[in-house]
């Protein structure tokens, strides 16, 4: 099978695949695991038009030749949503505009062998720190303020998902933390009302268009399971170990109703060392393979100061323990 064959029978539930694939949502040691540089971030916007362009047909490059390098079966272009303060871009980082052209380039190198992943909202999130404080009082004492919030949300999000499809992406993700490490931020009946029928919604809409779509979303998210694995997602993405998620009980409530994604601790692959990194890979293959709707992958994304040494041992013990015959 090709890596975008292993990918789709995957998310589609049914055939299992020769070997487990691989994606993470964010691949950013991708310079050190090259030899290349990524262009992005505030480097980016200081470029001339010009040597944007020349910029975005080199970042395709190396993204694919990262592709290769590690069997992935699907890459995801650079986000438009990374903040390191506000209204600060992180280095990983592209303009919008800049975005879908990347994407177009990056189709275009990829070809047909592997899935192209775009982020593009919809499912409104837990609040980040600068509005936390009034965010709860108005989910307490305005709700139809925060409901209005969602369908903004939601419209904004698929406006998105119609401009990836577009410029050649497969799979669409939405980067919604609903969840923390004590569990879901929400209570049931918040729940209810401003987060599951927005998720279903996108979901939905999604298929329509005929894409992919997967929920990221960090925190202990075994309370809810049941209802994100019936919401209409092809897949869910973390399965964050720091928070608890374990992989094989998320496989047993989940009853092969969506694809899960992840679950390797992204701080073990920045520490190390590589053999614990080797270990916990090949115990998470050997243990949740069978299932043949696991996508092995990071709990968040890889930091840039991963060491490729990590990574390495981790495509390593995929080689040994990923394959499903």
């Amino acid at each position: 099978m090709t890596p975008k064959e292993r990918m789709a029978a995957v998310l589609a539930g049914g055939s299992v695949p020769d070997a487990v694939p691989i994606w993470d949502l964010g691949f950013y040691c991708i310079d050190a695991a090259t030899g290349r540089h990524l262009v992005c971030g505030r480097e980016f916007e200081a470029l001339s038009p010009a040597q944007r362009d020349r910029a975005l047909h080199e970042n395709a490059a190396t993204i694919a030749l990262a592709a290769e390098k590690y069997d992935f079966a699907a890459v995801s272009v650079l986000s438009d949503y990374w903040e390191i303060a506000p209204g600060e871009p992180a280095y990983y980082w592209l303009p919008p505009d800049a975005r879908l052209a990347q994407a177009v380039l990056i189709r275009n190198l990829i070809g047909k062998t592997r899935m192209l992943v775009g982020s593009s909202g919809g499912v409104m999130a837990m609040p980040g720190a600068q509005e936390f404080e009034d965010f709860c009082v108005r989910l307490l004492e305005a709700p139809d303020e925060i409901e209005e919030r969602a369908k903004r949300t939601l419209a904004g999000g698929l406006e998105t998902v119609a401009k990836l499809r577009d410029a050649g992406c497969d799979i669409v993700y939405t980067a919604s933390d609903v969840a923390d490490n004590r569990g879901p931020f929400f209570r049931p009946a918040q729940m209810d009302r401003f987060i599951l029928p927005y998720l279903r919604k996108w979901a939905a809409e999604v298929r329509r268009m005929g894409l992919w779509g997967i929920l990221h979303t960090d925190g202990d998210v075994h309370p809810i399971m049941d209802q994100l694995a019936d919401s209409g997602i092809h897949a869910l993405q973390a399965i964050d170990p720091v928070a608890g998620m374990d992989m094989k009980r998320a496989m047993v409530q989940a009853r092969g109703r969506i694809a899960l994604c992840g679950n390797l601790d992204c701080g073990l692959l920045l520490r190390g060392p590589a053999d614990k990194v080797y270990d916990a890979t090949a115990s998470l293959l050997d243990t949740c393979k069978s299932g043949g709707r696991l996508i092995l992958g990071a709990s968040n994304t890889l930091f840039r100061e991963t060491p490729v040494a990590h990574y390495d041992a981790m495509h390593r013990a995929w080689r040994d323990h990923g394959q499903c015959y």
